[in-house]
């Protein structure tokens, strides 16, 4: 059987390859090139450094965003979460209301967000704030019900056969077991909207996005460098830091 899975995917492959005119021979053939014009292209020169404060601002601007989208979004995913899980489950009209809104707002790309906002709102901070917004709602409500729903039910039972009340077994039974495994989620999105944002930002002309964009449209390729260098390293540093809170709480 593993034979002709194997077997399916290199002719699906072959097949796509034949659809789209690839060539994967021309395309190692063209790495040295490639390379060569990075290399004379994308150093940063001396001059390229006096732009690194207004860079590094934008990046900030961008960081920033993409924090308080990820945090705002955890708050109404946090209400979503309770009402959707089986666990915490008012009715099934919420149930089945906040899995709507979770999968509505997950399978849809940042990036088709971002389009779609824009022709409502426009190019500013606020789209791309929204984009954000949307696409982790989505993530994190499906992610907090399914933490909510693993939670151990016997402290839940506990406090149910003692008469507590439907807040009081969420907010000292369920809240605290799920509550490493939420902020681990929130971590998780805060690194990946910062990436994300840098793309959202290009589609809604803010950020580092539109510093980027503006750089590369005028052919500024030794500013580009800088700025792609700027995100890496920014992006490596928060993730690291992410890495040590999510140790620390799980």
């Amino acid at each position: 059987m593993t034979l002709v899975i194997f077997v399916i995917v290199i002719v699906i492959t072959f097949l796509s390859a034949m659809i789209t005119e690839f060539s994967f021979i021309n395309s190692v053939r063209t790495i040295p090139e490639a390379l060569k014009w990075m290399l004379s292209n994308l150093m940063i020169s001396s001059d390229t450094w006096s732009r690194f404060p207004t860079i590094l601002r934008r990046l900030s601007e961008t960081v920033f965003m993409s924090i308080a989208a990820t945090t705002i979004a955890a708050v109404f995913s946090l209400f979503l979460g309770i009402a959707g899980s089986e666990t915490t489950k008012v009715n099934h009209v919420l149930s089945r209301f906040a899995r709507f809104i979770a999968s509505f707002s997950r399978n849809i790309p940042v990036v088709a967000w971002s389009l779609i906002l824009l022709i409502s709102f426009g190019q500013n901070s606020l789209t791309g704030f929204l984009a954000l917004f949307v696409g982790t709602l989505g993530f994190l409500t499906r992610a907090f019900i399914e933490t909510i729903d693993e939670a151990n039910h016997s402290a839940i039972e506990a406090l149910q056969a003692t008469g507590s009340t439907y807040w009081q077994i969420v907010t000292k039974a369920v809240i605290p077991q799920s509550l490493p495994q939420m902020l681990s989620w929130i971590l998780f999105m805060v690194d990946t909207n910062i990436r994300s944002a840098t793309l959202v930002g290009i589609l809604t002309g803010t950020g580092i996005g539109n510093t980027f964009d503006m750089y590369y449209k005028t052919m500024n390729y030794n500013a580009v460098a800088l700025v792609t260098l700027t995100i890496v390293i920014v992006v490596i540093l928060i993730e690291m830091i992410s890495n040590r809170i999510r140790r620390i709480i799980l």
